[in-house]
């Protein structure tokens, strides 16, 4: 292990100690919950405009999970080895040295996971103002506005999300039982939400002529749309290539939505120092809840194929019609719902039952979503305070045995990305950088079973080294698409990361026993 302060035990600076609370359905509840957001229920949308075809669409979101449970297994011999607070930090500071695990940390905390809680915030509102116009996000649907200067102004749904991060906050400072519960439940019923929609996606809502017009020809309309040209013309601007691999490198693309839909599984690991025999519950947690939620997510795209034509028009004034590609505001699922809804009856109830339900739906998936996020990201700073390289304070626990200071700086920070009207951009910039520090971790898992041999090791990587090797190379490869595909996404979360460096040396220069390289 380093010299370095370890992130990890049941110690803390503070009053207070780490409470081992986290059983094996929790922690699979947090992967899986983290996980499940909005994104399942819109961004098929634009793949679908991006591709075109059935197929290109379903092999989308295979590939995302196959990425992402292989992932997943290569983490957990990490998890089991050294289950210790702040998770991926710690791997990624002991394979390499503490400069990259700050980086994770820096970038971490200055982009990903509050600008994802910060989007997740305004998601909620964006549906809740479905139910309530005037505490949403739109202008034209009625939202409460503060006009402030030029463009900019701030929503109601703005201020909706401040309050979201603001209570999960508090709530999580009061300790990690009432955030275990609040995860459990909401997690347990956004899985039945999901659950529920694949069923009546695929029984009541399947339509015939959606099918027929989906299988006809699987893989030959990804050629068809305004966006494959538009995209295919700006790679052969850059490679002249043709053909099945500008197809490719069009789907690699367009799998920016599903990763980052199938994202946050990683955040179980910030909690280890919770879990109880972290050893056992931390793998199988970790491989419990991605395939849960990856089966979930193909099942629900198989469900929209069945009930929607893959192709819509934007002018159709009928939701099938629009079909998958031109639903209103991107939400597929909604327009399931829109189709359930008169078979069952259910129009008589309200004229609105479809979009109102799913509006609920995602409410309580984004409201849980939210709360893992809050809950996990915590400890990792945590354990950067405990390593001299974050402020001193966020290395201790309070009276309840949590990271306070860490979760009110991470909250303070959500809350302002919130107001700044780019945290969707935040989300789209570091998904490179996201990328390349999943790559970096499992890269570690080879670095150390070299460097570390005799290391326990409870569980050991699934058919290591094929499953994490193709993990690598696939990750590579569509970080490598993603800098011709979609350059706007990449450059600016490497700058973010690098960003974090003369930041490193700063911290280090208060730090002075912090070593540059763990030992081995």
């Amino acid at each position: 292990m380093s010299t370095a302060v370890s992130g990890g035990g049941n110690s803390a600076t503070g009053s207070g100690h780490f409470q081992q609370r986290l059983g094996l359905f929790d922690s699979t509840m947090l992967v899986a919950g983290a996980m499940i957001g909005s994104g399942i229920f819109i961004v098929s949308a634009e793949i679908a405009r991006d591709l075109g075809s059935t197929g290109w669409l379903l092999a989308v979101w295979v590939v995302t999970g196959i990425i992402t449970i292989a992932g997943a297994l290569s983490y957990a011999e990490l998890a089991a080895m050294m289950p210790h607070a702040g998770g991926q930090y710690v791997y990624l500071r002991e394979a390499y040295s503490p400069l990259w695990g700050f980086l994770y940390g820096w970038t971490l905390f200055l982009a990903i996971q509050t600008g994802t809680i910060a989007a997740v915030g305004v998601s909620f509102a964006k549906y809740l103002g479905v139910l309530v116009p005037e505490l949403g996000t739109k202008k034209e649907a009625g939202a409460w506005i503060l006009p402030l200067f030029g463009d900019f102004y701030i929503s109601a749904g703005q201020g909706v999300a401040v309050v979201v991060v603001a209570f999960l906050t508090f709530l999580n400072c009061l300790g990690v039982q009432e955030g275990k519960w609040t995860q459990n439940i909401f997690t347990v019923a956004k899985t039945l939400a999901l659950a529920l929609l694949i069923v009546l996606g695929l029984t009541v809502a399947a339509n015939p002529k959606a099918i027929e017009a989906n299988t006809a020809d699987l893989w030959g309309e990804a050629t068809h749309t305004d966006r494959f040209f538009e995209i295919t013309r700006r790679v052969q601007s850059v490679l002249p290539v043709g053909g099945l691999i500008v197809v490719l490198m069009v789907a690699g693309g367009s799998m920016v939505g599903s990763l980052f839909s199938a994202d946050a599984w990683n955040n179980v690991t910030f909690t280890a120092g919770e879990v109880k025999n972290p050893r056992r519950n931390l793998p199988l947690s970790l491989a419990l809840g991605t395939g849960l939620v990856i089966v979930l997510y193909i099942l629900a795209n198989v469900a929209y194929v069945a009930a929607l034509p893959v192709q819509g028009s934007e002018s159709a004034s009928t939701t099938f019609e629009r079909g998958i590609s031109h639903a209103q505001d991107d939400r597929v699922a909604t327009a399931i719902m829109e189709e359930v809804s008169p078979k069952l009856g259910l129009d008589r109830i309200s004229s609105n039952f479809g979009p109102n339900f799913m509006a609920v739906a995602i409410m309580v998936s984004t409201f849980g979503c939210a709360n893992g996020l809050i809950l996990a990201g915590a400890r990792l700073y945590y354990a950067m305070a405990r390593d001299g390289l974050f402020f001193k304070s966020v290395g201790r626990l309070n009276v309840h045995g949590v990271p306070a200071i860490g979760l009110i700086l991470q909250g303070i920070w959500a809350a302002l990305l919130t107001f700044s009207g780019t945290y969707s951009q935040l989300l789209d910039y570091v998904i490179f950088a996201n990328l390349l520090f999943y790559v970096l971790t499992v890269t570690g898992l080879f670095i150390l079973r070299r460097k570390r041999p005799d290391a326990e090791r409870p569980y050991r990587a699934f058919a290591y080294p094929v499953l994490p090797a193709i993990y690598v190379v696939l990750c590579a490869v569509i970080m490598l698409d993603l800098l011709v595909v979609k350059p706007l996404y990449t450059w600016p979360g490497l700058i973010i990361v690098v960003t974090g460096i003369p930041v490193y040396f700063l911290w280090r220069r208060k730090s002075p026993t912090l070593r540059d390289q763990p030992a081995a």
